[in-house]
This record gives C-alpha cells, structure tokens and sequence, in this order.
C-alpha cells in the first residue's frame, strides 16, 4: 500500500425479496451506481426467479451503468461460511418475513423498507407499468435519504499515518498506512 492512501471498509448490504427479480434487484443496482465506491452491494430471494424482470432493467437502463451484474440469488448464497459478512440486511418484501430469513453470519442489522409488489396478480400490463415505475421512485428516494444517514456518510476525520516500519493495525479508522 502506498504511502498516504486512505484505507476504507466498504459496508456490505444484502436487499431482500421473495424473487429476487424487481424490488431487491433495483435497490441493489442503484446502491451500486450512485455509492458504490462506499458500499459492496447484494440482492438476494427466497425463492429466486429465474431472471430479472424485464421491466425492472426497462427501469434501470437509462443510468445504471453495470446491469450485467444483476441476476436472481438464494438468500441461502448469504449463509454459508464462505458467504460475505453483511453490515446491513434490508427487506423489502413483506412476504420475506414469512419465510423466517436465516440467520446471517456476522448478525447484522435487519430492517424492512416495504414497498408495493409491482409484480402482484391482476394488474393490467398498465397498471404493471405504473407499479414498476412507482415503486422505483420510491426506491430512488429510500436509498438516497439512507446513503445521506450519518452512520453511513464518508468518514470525516483527518488521515494520521502510522509510525514507519509499524503494521496499520487501524485499517477499519480511516488511518493513513505506510506503504
């Protein structure tokens, strides 16, 4: 590492859906997009589908520059002992906790951010539309007003390099470490 580089954690946040293939998937691309250099960004489902719903990346392709990372996942990929720790876990589908959602290593933070299922029975494929639409918006809005949340704004304090020849213990502080 070279002298006078900051060193940052990014947070990690897991969004959850029943499918995994609109609500989840557009939290996921848009975290990624506007914040990326801040947070490692997941989506996953209890019963993923088997793509990402067409109009999900009708939404998503006028500004989210990566859509070929977006693909369904088992929240079961977030489990295991390999899994990434998760900081945050965000459900966005009231149905998830029915599923009781395993337990995540590392025991993060779990909170639901419940948004109408643009997918739901008997809409007309214009109603369907509007719904996609919507619920995107409302989406654009919640990851915004939590990017701006203090706890996960960019650290503020100054860089204090470590003593030369000394390990940088403090990565996780935002310590300056010699390279």
């Amino acid at each position: 590492m070279q002298r006078g580089k900051r060193v940052t954690t990014k947070i990690k946040v897991l969004f959850l859906c029943l499918e995994n293939s609109a609500r989840s998937i557009i939290a996921e691309a848009l975290l990624r997009e506007l914040a990326g250099h801040r947070f490692e960004v997941f989506s996953a489902g209890a019963e993923p589908a088997g793509r990402v719903h067409a109009q999900a990346i009708a939404q998503l392709r006028p500004g989210i520059s990566e859509l070929g990372l977006l693909n369904p996942k088992s929240w079961l990929e977030f489990t295991g002992e390999w899994a990434p720790r998760m900081d945050l876990i965000v459900a966005l589908d009231e149905r998830v906790s029915e599923y009781h959602a395993p337990a995540f290593p590392g025991a993060p933070l779990f909170v639901n951010w419940e948004f109408a299922d643009p997918l739901a029975e008997g809409m007309t494929p214009e109603e369907r539309a509007r719904s996609f639409e919507k619920v995107f918006w409302q989406i654009v809005r919640r990851v915004t007003l939590f990017m701006e949340l203090p706890r996960y704004a960019l650290p503020a304090a100054p860089a204090v390099p470590a003593a030369p020849g000394v390990e940088c213990a403090a990565q996780d502080s935002g310590a300056v470490c010699p390279g």
